[in-house]
């Protein structure tokens, strides 16, 4: 193995709950082969002997898995290749044909990304775990692959999941009614599954953009972002469609579209959820972050459930709906983690598929989607800050809040305000709620706000506005705020 100084490893590229870099300066086929080699020896120090790899439609994806799998294989642990899959397949073969995975995916990251979802022991990994695979590839990477070399090689197996994926969720879901829906894959790597399996559920299906190309030429492959979706829109007003899906680049993100236009954010999604699942496990926990509608909170509760705000993140979601053996979890962000019937990880096609299951009980799903509870609300917002800024910025703002909070002067006193410091500073009042949080995969602030009326939203957007430019004065946001 060719030696690797710790000034190659970019120390940023090591987040919260992935590795995640731009191709091939902060990431590359090194990097790839030293994180193989770590991972190994975490695997088997947990007696895990086989490990799972796949990749998104990323143009560096082959490059990659070529360089993790031998750092695997180095390091002593068999490998299964699973090919192009979306991540929640990768997740998939981490719970069905061993308990360890990695997945090569940039998720919805501008192209020139790539980077590393990872599956340890039936855990995903993330935070201090991921920091100690940072650790070990900083050592010495010629002695690493001394005490590697001593090892018998990895075996490799390729193996094709699509058949037993698809045959999976087409057995758990079933369609009351045929649907003719739209599907956008924005190019991703769904677009070479998810169109088929919603076709083996019954559907008929018009597709957008399925042709897996990692240069996604036609729109960024992120259903969070309202620009993103202008496609699917337009489809839906020209065709007879009455239903759009959109997915992000590694298929584990939802988005969904209504047949006159209107987006149904995952908050207002996990109420449909959360009402099927509840029916099924009464008293359950569900678990969601706190970009959430405080709408959400209330309607839990009153179906029976145990509502559960917690920190955004993937893995952080996982391993809370874990440990309160929770059936049902979800993000803002489109993350959707059904454990009742399914695994517990997110999976964009199988969220679509429980959602078409729910839908077509009724004769429209419209109809249904847009009578579920509302209100005057932005997407997310960012707030771009230099690297390493935005925690200090949430740590100042929270100092400052619970100083006013102490005293009644937190903006909008009369709506009796709550501080919330699960995840960086959400304010609640009876009218609305506004966020602030740090990013923890890319230097921005997060921000939110929600309103039940537009004059709440304002209010609330303005308040929470001026209480960020008092700890960072050029703060502006970017993307439409209403």
């Amino acid at each position: 193995m060719r030696s690797m100084t710790t000034d190659l490893i970019d120390a940023t590229i090591f987040k919260a709950y992935d590795i995640r870099g731009v191709f091939p300066t902060s990431l590359n086929s090194q990097v790839a082969k030293s994180l193989g080699l770590a991972f190994a020896k975490a695997a088997l120090s947990l007696d895990q002997r086989t490990v799972a790899v796949g990749r998104d439609g990323r143009l560096s994806g082959q490059e990659l898995s070529e360089a993790l799998i031998e750092g695997l294989r180095v390091g002593g642990v068999d490998v299964i290749d699973v090919g192009m899959v979306t991540t929640p397949m990768l997740y998939f073969a981490a719970h069905t044909l061993c308990e360890s995975g990695i997945q090569i995916t940039g998720s919805h990251n501008p192209k020139d990304y790539n980077g590393f979802k990872m599956v340890l022991a039936g855990k995903a990994i993330y935070g201090d775990e991921i920091l100690s695979l940072y650790q070990e590839m900083k050592q010495d990477a010629s002695s690493s692959a001394d005490k590697a070399s001593d090892k018998v090689k990895g075996s490799l197996t390729h193996i094709d999941l699509l058949a037993e994926y698809s045959n999976r969720i087409t057995g758990d879901t079933a369609l009351k009614r045929k649907m003719k829906i739209i599907v956008d894959c924005g190019n991703g790597v769904a677009g070479a599954s998810a169109p088929a399996i919603f076709r083996a559920l019954g559907c008929e299906v018009i597709e957008l953009f399925s042709e897996v190309d990692g240069n996604f030429p036609n729109h960024h492959p992120d259903p969070s972002k309202p620009e993103n979706l202008k496609d699917l829109i337009h489809a839906l007003k020209t065709t007879d469609a009455e239903l759009g899906l959109a997915f992000d680049g590694d298929g584990d993100r939802l988005g969904v579209v209504t047949k006159d236009g209107q987006t149904i954010y995952p908050d207002r999604q996990m109420l449909l959820f959360a009402k099927d699942v509840l029916s099924r496990v009464p008293g359950g926990s569900i678990v969601f972050d706190v970009k959430c509608s405080q709408q959400l909170a209330p309607a839990v509760k009153a179906m029976g459930g145990n509502p559960v705000m917690f920190k955004t993140g993937h893995s952080l979601i996982k391993a809370q709906m874990k440990k309160l053996d929770s059936p049902l979890g979800g993000e803002m962000s489109g993350h959707i983690f059904f454990k009742e019937r399914w695994y517990g990880f997110d999976d964009g096609t199988y969220a679509g598929a429980r959602l078409l299951e729910i839908l077509s009980q009724s004769p429209n799903s419209s109809d249904v989607l847009n009578s579920l509870p509302t209100s005057f609300s932005t997407p997310e917002l960012n707030v771009p800050c230099k690297e390493g800024e935005p925690h200090k910025i949430t740590k100042n703002l929270l100092d400052i809040a619970r100083a006013k909070s102490s005293t009644n002067e937190l903006p909008g006193s009369q709506h009796n305000p709550i501080l919330c410091d699960v995840d960086g500073l959400r304010i609640d009042w009876e009218d609305g709620f506004g966020l602030i949080r740090a990013s923890n995969t890319t230097p921005v602030l997060v921000l939110r706000f929600e309103g039940q009326t537009s004059e709440a939203l304002t209010r609330i957007e303005h308040d929470m506005m001026e209480l960020l430019r008092s700890v960072k004065p050029d703060a502006t946001f970017q993307g439409s705020a209403h």
